[in-house]
């Protein structure tokens, strides 16, 4: 699955890229019938808190009325099958682009300690961003295995 978020859902479309699903952001003024269009040319879900868009975008648009990042992913599994242990920190989280590993000369760019613990290590090729597997990954990948649990 594709997604199209509205600018109103931008954590709930990192947490979605941080779980490995190609999770676009509409930007920021962009009027409705942009977002449709592009929603249906590109063949991605669109998820959305606009009740009017939800309503035009019909059965390819969901519509996520929560307010925090993980009360939209947990209504958003319940609408549709997200695994959201799929590819993990496979996608820039900030620009949706696919990561490719980091070369040598990035790998000595990251910090020592960082390093020194191993990889997998991966570099964005839109922007540069550099990850590796520190803490901010292991919180992370808590905060998806927890998503991916039943909820009671």
């Amino acid at each position: 699955m594709r997604f199209l978020c509205d600018e109103m859902l931008a954590s709930l479309a990192r947490l979605l890229r941080a779980a490995g699903y190609d999770a676009d952001l509409a930007t920021g003024g962009q009027r409705d019938e942009a977002i449709l269009a592009r929603a249906k040319a590109e063949a991605r879900v669109l998820l959305t808190r606009d009740r009017r868009l939800a309503s035009a975008g019909g059965p390819g648009a969901v519509l996520l009325a929560e307010p925090t990042a993980e009360a939209q992913a947990r209504a958003l599994s319940r609408l549709l099958p997200i695994d959201w242990t799929l590819a993990p920190f496979t996608r820039c989280v900030v620009d949706n682009a696919p990561l490719r590993t980091a070369t040598p000369e990035e790998v000595a760019r990251m910090p020592q300690g960082s390093r020194s613990r191993g990889g997998p290590f991966r570099a964005c090729p839109v922007c540069g961003r550099l990850y590796w597997p520190g803490s901010h990954v292991k919180r992370m990948a808590a905060r998806l295995q927890a998503l991916s649990a039943p909820q009671a």
